[in-house]
C-alpha cells in the first residue's frame, strides 16, 4: 500500500483510488492543452540510432515479404525470450518474439490456415508441434465448419458473405491497457479474484462459462507479469514514473499481441492517459520537452514494428499487411472539456521524427469545439503525411461517453468497458442481383436464397426489384446473424483472448458489428432502374448477367437526394432486419458500410450490375461514391455520405475515404490547412461520422506504382486504414488510382 501512494504522490481524485476506474483518473487529473506545436522537440541521438536499425529490418522485409517467423513455438504470452533492436538505446523495451519483425505462429485459430501462411513464404512447422497440436487440441475454424450449416456455406462460397472471421482471429478488443500502468497487476488479479467470488449462485451455462473465463484472466495477468519480468520490468505495481507508464502499457498491449492475431489489435485511447504521467514529471524536474518526445518516439516505434503472420487469402482481403493499430486522440469531455493534451500533439509529432507510416493508426476525435490550434496542427500533419483519419467526437461521445475509442478502423466503443464480435461484410450488391434473378447467383448459377420468384421482364420495374431487394435482404440478415453467432460462439471456446479481456470488467457490454460492401453499386443500380430504363442481358438459363442502360440516372454523390436517397433506404432496411435476430451472449446490433481494401476482391465475386458496374470490377470502398462519379465537387461528395444515418443505424461505422488534390485547397500551407479545418468542420457538423483524408496528386501514386523505390515510405489512407502503398498488390494499387481525386471543392 506505502508503495501504491508513492506511485500516486501528487495525483487528485479518491473514486479512482476506490475502484478500477480509469475515465476518473483522467478526468480529474489531466491538463488540456490549447496552444500550438511550437513546443514540440525532435528525435533523440537514441531515438535515431534505434529507428535507423528498425528502418533497414522494414527494407529488408519489404524486399522479403517477410523477415523471420518463430516455427518451433506457438503464440502465448510468455513463450519467448526477450528480444531487443538496440538494448543499449531503447527507452521502452519489449517485442513480439525474440526479434524484430520476426512472426508468431497462432495455431489455436487454425492450423491448417497457419501452415498455409507458412508456406507462402517458404516456411514449415516444427513437425512434433504439427503432430502434437493437431492430434490434443480441436481449433476456432474447426469448431466453425463443424457448426455451419449448408446455407452459409454457400453464402460464403458465393461471396455474398465475405471476410468473414472464420478463418482468421476475430480481432475488434481493445484491452484497457492503462489500467496497467495505473493499477499494477496485483491489484487487477485482487479485483478479478473478487468478481469470481460473486459469480456464484445456480451454475447456469452463462455463469459457468463466465467463472472459466475470469479464471483464465486471472492466469493471463500472471503471465503477463511473468513476460514482463523477463525484461526486468516489474508490473505488479503501479507505475512511478512517465518511463514506467508508457513501458506499462506497452507491455499490457504486448501480451494481447503475443497471445492473439486478432485482425484488428487497436490501442485504445491512450495520450491523454500517458499524459498525466508526462507532465507530472516535468513539473517535478525529472523530465525535459526532449525526453518525453523520446519516450512516445521509442513506444511508436514498437508499435509500428507489430506483425502477424497471415494466409494468402488473408492478404487478398486485407492489403497492405495491416494490423490497425488504432489509437484514438482528442475529442471533448461530457462536460465540454477538450481532451487534448501535449502529448496528443507528441503523438502526432512521430510522423515528422520518424517519417509517415500507417501504423498506429492515429484517429483524431473530431469536435467543432476542439482548440483551434490543435485542429490547424491536425490539417498539416495530414496534408504532409496522409496518415490520419477523422472521426465525430460530437456523434460518438453521446452514445459511448468521454472515455470511449476506436478499434479497427471505424468502430467505437468504450474503453475496458465493452468490447465487439467483428462481422465482416454482407455483399448488397450482389442481393440486389440475388433480387432480379430470383435469389441465384450470377457467376455460379446455384440457388443462394431460396423463395425468391425471378423477375423476367424486359425493362426492369422498380417497384417489383425493390420489393424482391427487401425479401433477400431480410433472408441475408438472419442468415449472417447465425453465421456470426456460430463463429463467436467457437472463438470463446477455442480461441479467446484472455489477456485482452482480462483488462475490461468482468460484466463487459458486446457489440455485434456487421457490415455491408457494395453501397453505392446497390444505389446507383435502384437509381438507374428508377430513372433510367434497365434492360437485363440474359444468359441460355435465364439469368440476368449484364446490363445495358438506357438514358440518364441520378448517382450517389452528388448530393441528389434521389440516388442517395437509395443509399439511407438499403442501410435502414439492412439494420432493420439484422435487429430481428438475437445474438450471440446478448450482444448489441450494429452496423458499418466499410470494406478496407477488400473491396476489389469482392468486386470479383459479384457480376455486372445495373448501374453500369461490370464483372469483376472493383466495388467503391465503404460509404465512398463509385469512382469517377461523383463529379459535383469535393463539398457534393461530401454531403451525400454524410446523408448515411449513424445513430441506431450505420453505428459501427461510415466510412469514407477522401483525397484531393493540394491546388483545390488553397495557394500555400496556411491556406490548406485553414480550408482542410473548415471541410472537416462543415463535414461532421452533418453529423458525418468518419473520414480519411489523402492530400496528393494521382500522378504520384502512378509514379510510386512503376517506381516503389522512390516512395518507400509512401503512405496513402485506403478504407478506414493507412498502408504503405508499395505494399499493396498491383491490383490493388490501380484501384487506389482510379478512385476520384477532387480537383475542386
Amino acid at each position: 500500500m506505502i508503495m501504491q501512494e508513492q506511485a500516486w504522490e501528487g495525483f487528485r481524485g479518491d473514486q479512482w483510488r476506490r475502484a478500477i476506474d480509469v475515465r476518473d483518473f483522467i478526468q480529474t487529473n489531466y491538463t488540456p492543452y490549447l496552444g500550438d506545436d511550437s513546443f514540440l522537440a525532435g528525435p533523440t541521438p537514441r531515438t535515431l540510432t534505434v529507428w535507423k536499425q528498425c528502418e533497414a529490418l522494414l527494407l529488408q522485409e519489404l524486399k522479403k515479404g517477410i523477415l523471420d517467423v518463430e516455427t518451433h513455438i506457438v503464440s502465448g504470452i510468455d513463450n519467448f525470450a526477450p528480444g531487443y533492436i538496440d538494448r543499449d538505446n531503447e527507452v521502452i523495451v519489449g517485442l513480439q518474439t525474440d526479434a524484430p519483425l520476426k512472426r508468431i505462429v497462432n495455431l489455436y485459430g487454425g492450423t491448417r490456415m497457419a501452415e498455409s501462411a507458412l508456406e507462402q513464404y517458404g516456411y514449415s512447422l516444427d513437425p512434433e508441434i504439427k503432430s502434437h497440436f493437431s492430434q490434443y487440441r480441436k481449433t476456432h475454424n474447426e469448431g466453425v465448419f463443424d457448426a455451419y450449416p449448408a446455407r452459409t456455406r454457400a453464402a460464403r462460397h458465393a461471396g455474398l458473405l465475405t471476410g468473414l472471421p472464420d478463418a482468421y482471429g476475430r480481432g475488434r478488443i481493445i484491452g484497457d491497457y492503462r489500467r496497467v500502468a495505473l493499477y499494477g497487476i496485483d491489484r487487477l488479479v485482487e479485483e478479478k479474484k473478487k468478481d469470481l467470488d460473486r459469480l456464484d449462485g445456480p451454475m447456469d451455462e452463462a455463469r459457468i462459462r463466465l467463472r472459466e473465463e475470469v479464471a483464465e484472466q486471472i492466469r493471463a495477468l500472471g503471465e503477463m507479469k511473468r513476460m514482463a519480468a523477463r525484461y526486468g520490468v516489474d508490473l505488479s505495481r503501479p507505475a512511478q514514473t512517465a518511463q514506467q507508464a508508457v513501458q506499462a502499457v506497452y507491455m499490457a498491449y504486448l501480451a494481447g499481441i503475443k497471445e492473439n492475431n486478432g485482425a484488428a489489435t487497436s490501442l485504445g485511447r491512450t495520450a491523454t492517459f500517458l499524459d498525466i504521467y508526462i507532465q507530472r514529471d516535468l513539473d517535478r524536474g525529472l523530465l525535459t520537452e526532449e525526453g518525453a518526445q523520446e519516450l512516445i518516439d521509442q513506444f511508436i516505434i514498437k508499435l509500428r514494428l507489430v506483425r502477424h503472420l497471415r494466409t494468402p487469402e488473408y492478404n487478398e482481403l486485407f492489403g497492405g499487411d495491416p494490423t490497425w493499430v488504432t489509437e484514438s486522440i482528442g475529442g471533448m469531455t461530457i462536460g465540454g472539456r477538450p481532451l487534448v493534451t501535449k502529448t496528443c500533439f507528441r503523438y502526432l509529432h512521430t510522423l515528422t521524427n520518424l517519417g509517415s507510416a500507417p501504423e498506429p493508426n492515429l484517429t483524431i476525435l473530431w469536435s467543432e469545439h476542439l482548440p483551434q490550434p490543435f485542429k490547424t496542427y491536425c490539417a498539416k500533419m495530414s496534408i504532409r503525411t496522409d496518415s490520419i483519419q477523422y472521426e465525430n467526437d460530437d456523434a460518438m461521445r453521446p452514445v459511448y461517453g468521454d472515455d470511449y475509442a476506436i478499434s479497427c478502423c471505424v468502430s467505437a466503443m468504450a474503453v475496458g468497458k465493452q468490447m465487439q464480435f467483428f462481422g465482416a461484410r454482407c455483399n448488397i450488391a450482389k442481393c440486389l442481383l440475388y433480387a432480379i434473378n430470383g435469389g441465384v447467383d450470377e457467376r455460379t448459377g446455384e440457388t443462394i436464397v431460396p423463395g425468391i420468384r425471378p423477375i423476367l421482364d424486359e425493362v426492369l420495374d422498380y417497384e417489383s426489384v425493390r420489393d424482391n431487394y427487401e425479401k433477400v435482404l431480410a433472408y441475408a440478415a438472419e442468415l449472417y446473424a447465425d453465421t456470426v453467432n456460430i463463429i463467436h460462439y467457437m472463438h470463446d471456446k477455442y480461441a479467446y483472448e484472455a489477456s485482452q479481456m482480462a483488462l475490461h470488467d468482468t460484466q463487459v457490454e458486446r457489440l455485434t458489428a456487421f457490415g455491408i460492401a457494395g453501397l453505392s453499386v446497390a444505389a446507383d443500380s435502384l437509381s438507374a432502374i428508377r430513372y433510367a430504363r434497365v434492360k437485363p442481358v440474359r444468359n441460355e438459363k435465364g439469368v440476368a448477367v449484364d446490363f445495358v442502360t438506357e438514358g440518364e440516372f441520378p448517382k450517389y454523390g452528388n448530393d441528389d437526394d434521389r440516388a442517395d436517397g437509395e443509399a439511407v433506404f438499403v442501410v435502414r432496411t439492412f439494420s432493420r432486419e439484422l435487429k430481428k435476430h438475437p445474438l450471440y451472449r446478448g450482444a448489441k446490433h450494429t452496423l458499418s458500410a466499410l470494406t478496407i481494401t477488400s473491396n476489389v476482391m469482392y468486386g470479383k465475386k459479384t457480376g455486372s450490375t445495373p448501374d453500369g458496374r461490370k464483372l469483376g470490377e472493383p466495388l467503391a470502398p465503404g460509404a465512398n461514391p463509385m469512382h469517377g462519379r461523383d463529379v459535383n465537387g469535393a463539398l457534393a461528395s461530401l454531403n451525400s455520405v454524410a446523408k448515411i444515418p449513424y445513430r441506431d443505424v450505420c453505428q459501427d461505422g461510415v466510412s469514407n475515404t477522401f483525397s484531393i488534390v493540394p491546388e483545390a485547397l488553397g495557394r500555400d500551407e496556411e491556406q490548406r490547412e485553414a480550408n482542410l479545418v473548415a471541410i472537416l468542420d462543415g463535414y461532421f457538423c452533418q453529423g458525418a461520422h468518419h473520414l480519411n483524408v489523402n492530400v496528393m496528386h494521382r500522378e504520384t501514386l502512378m509514379d510510386a506504382m512503376d517506381h516503389p523505390e522512390k516512395y518507400p515510405s509512401l503512405t496513402i489512407r485506403v478504407s478506414g486504414y493507412a498502408v504503405n502503398f508499395s505494399r499493396l498488390s498491383r491490383e490493388q494499387q490501380e484501384e487506389v488510382i482510379k478512385r476520384t481525386f477532387h480537383a475542386t471543392v
